[in-house]
């Protein structure tokens, strides 16, 4: 077994939570998490790699046990705080596994800073817009809209049963999914701020869609190894998705699992094998 150590840095006066493990002179994976999860939803994946990679995942500002600071209230933010978290601890090329609003986060960092990627892994981590589902209405509303009325319509996202149904819908075998992780969420999402700053990030989230054109022109430019695994039954992020990498990396390796959104609840094994299988040691 590979220890996983718990670890705080002060990241330009705020401070960053992180997971790290596997030697640091290992290939480097930064595992970027998403929306309303922190590091934790990596707990399993985490040791079934750091035998092989140097790992570490931190709590995206404004997450888990990261601090909240008022600005962080926009995925250009986030991005640079995490940004300056790779300099600070020493993360100089890696590998990303990108999620959910980690995929925004991380294609912000490889855009800037493509020498720096060695491979992308991205779990429903979308950049084309044909993978956005029809569950992103309310949210577009807000974009077009950004009325008091549709703010408040979008903390129906926040309710402890919506983040429940986020970890078990398209999950064949909803019994294999653990309580852990929602209600951990559920209990970040209760501290003070917390609301504030996801409600402001779901209307910043067109800031990405408005930057896929950039995401896409790095993918071309410099092709980097990517492989999409998806849990095809997520009810946000759909298949065509992770198909449309290939449009613009033609190599790259796309795999869908019978499961849903969080699909590292009930496949962290099979997304562990196919991400030892893709990246070199």
């Amino acid at each position: 077994m590979t220890k996983t150590h718990y670890r705080t840095v002060d990241v330009d006066g705020s401070k960053i939570f992180y997971r790290e493990a596997g030697s640091p002179d290992a290939p480097a994976l930064l595992l970027l998490h998403g929306f309303p999860s922190s590091g934790h939803m990596f707990r399993d994946l985490i040791p079934l790699l750091a035998d092989r990679y140097h790992v570490v995942a931190p709590d995206l500002p404004g997450f888990g046990r990261s601090d909240r600071p008022a600005q962080v209230n926009s995925f250009e933010a986030i991005a640079a705080a995490i940004d300056r978290f790779t300099d600070i601890v020493g993360l100089e090329r890696y590998a990303l596994y990108v999620f959910d609003y980690g995929a925004p986060t991380g294609f912000r960092l490889a855009s800037r800073h493509p020498e720096r990627i060695t491979a992308i892994i991205t779990q429903n981590g979308n950049a084309y817009e044909e993978g956005l589902s029809e569950g992103w209405s309310p949210i577009q509303a807000y974009w077009q809209e950004p009325s008091e009325a549709n703010r408040a319509a979008l903390r129906a996202f926040l309710k402890p049963e919506a983040v429940t149904w986020q970890y078990t819908h398209g999950v064949p075998e909803v019994s294999a999914v653990s309580p852990d992780g929602y209600s951990l969420d559920n209990f970040y999402l209760a501290q003070p701020g917390a609301e504030a700053v996801q409600l402001d990030l779901m209307g910043d989230y067109k800031s990405n869609v408005a930057l896929y054109p950039a995401f896409q022109n790095y993918f071309r430019r410099y092709r980097p190894p990517l492989l999409a695994i998806w849990g095809k039954n997520d009810p946000f992020f759909l298949p065509a998705g992770a198909e449309a990498f290939r449009r613009d990396i033609p190599d790259a390796v796309i795999r869908f699992l019978d499961t849903g959104h969080f699909a590292l609840e009930t496949h962290a094994a099979e997304i562990a094998a196919a991400i030892k299988a893709f990246l070199p040691a």
